[in-house]
């Protein structure tokens, strides 16, 4: 049994089943970046654990054509903690929200013997992009690579560390190509948890399937945390797309057109 899609399931659906939920003009996004699950504090300064936390919640914003204007944090902190180490993680949090305009509004903050971490982030959209809307003929793309994110995490699991530059640490976030071409993309998300899991996320919601147009090896289709952007746009755009894609520096792989059918995700589960 997936545990994760059990518990969700429990709930009222009105506004659950995209990146975050939309109400009106206003996007609400959340996620958890919990120590020993997400991070190791041996892997990560504190100044980037908080950033990279911020970031994968922007990341849910941007997919949906949103524009991040407040973040609330919740914060469970170890009581040994220094003052000089809550700046740090203060500092991660400031210089990812001060570049992309984003004030912070309040939280909460709580004892414990590891850091975890809870961002919600409210955003503002005029044309919202979901992850319903795909047609099949529809052409599927991603943003920038796929697989490096889960080769840093095997490596940092067998040597405890990792690349400083790596998407691991910091993810690449792609908003200036994708408000731009928004207008012309049907579909879209981030993909956290895998390129396979979040196709078969697009395939359950569209009930469409999926005719691969590249091989991929099975660690690029499991990799997560990737935070690059999964989309779908029709074939008569490609050209747009691409010049787009162009001009904002953004490589794109189209690897995929959407069919009739079903596609099953291949990957072990991440949340349970």
């Amino acid at each position: 049994m997936n545990k994760e899609d059990y518990f969700i399931s429990l709930f009222d659906k009105k506004y659950i089943g995209d990146d975050g939920a939309l109400i009106n003009d206003m996007v609400v996004s959340k996620d958890l970046f919990c120590e020993n699950i997400h991070f190791k504090r041996d892997w990560m300064s504190l100044y980037q654990i908080a950033q990279k936390s911020m970031l994968i919640n922007i990341s849910d914003a941007i997919v949906m054509n949103a524009i991040p204007k407040y973040a609330l944090i919740g914060i469970k902190l170890p009581k040994d903690i220094t003052a000089k180490q809550m700046r740090e993680i203060r500092n991660g949090f400031n210089d990812i929200c001060k570049k992309y305009g984003i004030n912070i509004i309040g939280g909460d903050t709580v004892s414990g013997d590891r850091i975890d971490i809870s961002v919600t982030i409210l955003s503002y959209t005029k044309k919202p992009v979901n992850r319903k809307g795909v047609k099949a003929g529809d052409l599927v793309a991603f943003t920038g690579d796929i697989g490096n994110v889960g080769k840093e995490l095997v490596k940092a699991l067998r040597y405890n560390k990792t690349t400083s530059n790596s998407k691991f640490i910091k993810p690449i976030l792609r908003e200036n190509f994708f408000y731009e071409a928004s207008r012309w993309i049907n579909t879209s998300l981030d993909i956290s948890d895998g390129l396979s899991k979040d196709l078969s996320r697009l395939s359950k919601i569209n009930k469409i399937g999926f005719k691969f147009l590249k091989k991929f090896k099975k660690y690029e289709l499991c990799s997560g945390e990737e935070y690059e952007i999964l989309f779908t746009f029709d074939k008569k755009n490609i050209k747009i797309i691409r010049n787009i894609a162009k001009k904002h520096k953004t490589p794109i792989t189209i690897f995929a057109k959407a069919i009739r059918g079903k596609y099953k995700n291949i990957c072990k589960e991440n949340h349970f």
